[in-house]
C-alpha cells in the first residue's frame, strides 16, 4: 500500500543553507532590536517626540516676547463655503510625510504643516518666537516687527523654521493649489513673518505697539505679503489622522477685510495649571443688561 514517506522532519533540498539563513536573519533581527533600529522602534520614537507634552511660556504683562513658547491657534468659526469642515479651535502643527515617518526617527526637511484640533501643547504644535536680531531675547514683540517661528518637534538638537515662498507650477499646496507653507532648517528671509493688527482701519495706528497674547492677530509673510490661512474645509490624511490644510493666502471679503481663515491667536501658558493653555480658562459669564436695569429700577418689568 502506497503511502507518503515524507513528513516535517524529513530534510530536503538545501536544508542546511536554509537553517543557516534563518539563524542569520534571527541574529540580524536581535541586533537591530537591541540597537533600536527596527522600523517600528524608529516610528515609535518619532511619534513620542512629536506627541511629547510641552510647557508654554506664561505672559506676565499680557504681551508676547521673543523667546516665548506659544501655540498658533485659528479660533473656531463656521465655514460657510462648505458643509464638511473641522470644528473648534485648530492649532498649527508640523506634519511629517506618512511614509517617511514610518521609516525614520528623524524629522524630514522640508516638513509639511497642517491644522488640527489639538488644544494641549505638544512637540508638534509648540512654536518659539525667535528674533531676527539674535540679541533681542526677552524683548516685547511689536506689530510690524520681523520675527521667526521655530519648532523643535520634541527634539533637543534640531530647530525648524516656518517658511513660505511664491507659488509655482511645481510647488504649491496639495488641495487648494495656493502658496505653500513648510518647515525648513535654513535661516533666510523666507522664514520672516510679521504680526498685524486685526482691524484694517486701525492697523497703521497700531504699528509699533506690543502684540497682545491670546488675542486675534494676522500673521503675514514678509517676502510675499501673504497671510497665514487655515482651510478647515480642505481635509488631509496625515500620520496623525484627519486634519486640515494651511497655506499662505490672504482671504478678503467684500469690504476688503481679512476673513476668519486668517485670524490667529498666539496662545500662552496657563499660570494656574501645568501643561495647559489660556484657552482652558473659563470665560466670564455674560452680563444681562436687562436684568441689571430691572434690578436698578424695581418698577420696570422685563419683556417676555
Amino acid at each position: 500500500m502506497a503511502r507518503n514517506l515524507y513528513g516535517p522532519r524529513v530534510r530536503m533540498g538545501n536544508w542546511n543553507e536554509d537553517v543557516y539563513l534563518e539563524e542569520e536573519l534571527m541574529k540580524d533581527f536581535l541586533e537591530k532590536r537591541d540597537k533600536g533600529q527596527l522600523l517600528i522602534q524608529r516610528s515609535r520614537r518619532l511619534k513620542e517626540n512629536l506627541l511629547r507634552q510641552m510647557q508654554l511660556s506664561i505672559s506676565q504683562d499680557g504681551y508676547i516676547h521673543f523667546g516665548d513658547k506659544v501655540m498658533l491657534v485659528n479660533p473656531n468659526h463656521p465655514e460657510v463655503e462648505a458643509d464638511l469642515f473641522l470644528c473648534g479651535d485648530l492649532s498649527l502643527c508640523m506634519t511629517p510625510d506618512e511614509i517617511k515617518a514610518r521609516l525614520s526617527d528623524a524629522l524630514e526637511v522640508p516638513c509639511g504643516l497642517s491644522v488640527a484640533p489639538a488644544k494641549n501643547p505638544l512637540g508638534r504644535n509648540t512654536f518659539v518666537i525667535l528674533s531676527v536680531d539674535r540679541d533681542a531675547d526677552g524683548q516685547v514683540l511689536r506689530f510690524g516687527q520681523n520675527f521667526r517661528l521655530g519648532i523643535t518637534g520634541g527634539f533637543e538638537d534640531k530647530m525648524l523654521y516656518l517658511s513660505s515662498d511664491h507659488r509655482t507650477l511645481l510647488k504649491s499646496s496639495k488641495r487648494s493649489w495656493l502658496q505653500e507653507v513648510y518647515l525648513t532648517d535654513e535661516i533666510s528671509y523666507l522664514n520672516c513673518w510679521q504680526a498685524a493688527y486685526l482691524d484694517p482701519q486701525l492697523r497703521l495706528e497700531y504699528e509699533g505697539f506690543p502684540v497682545p497674547a491670546n488675542a486675534k492677530v494676522l500673521v503675514t509673510h514678509c517676502h510675499t505679503n501673504r497671510s497665514l490661512a487655515a482651510h478647515r474645509h480642505l481635509l488631509l490624511r496625515t500620520y496623525f489622522g484627519k486634519e486640515a490644510e494651511v497655506t499662505a493666502h490672504t482671504h478678503l471679503d467684500s469690504h476688503r477685510v481679512e476673513k476668519a481663515r486668517n485670524h490667529w491667536m498666539l496662545v500662552t501658558g496657563n499660570p494656574r495649571k501645568d501643561s495647559s493653555t489660556m484657552l482652558d480658562l473659563p470665560k466670564p459669564p455674560a452680563q444681562d443688561t436687562r436684568a441689571l436695569e430691572g434690578a436698578a429700577d424695581p418698577g420696570c418689568s422685563n419683556p417676555p
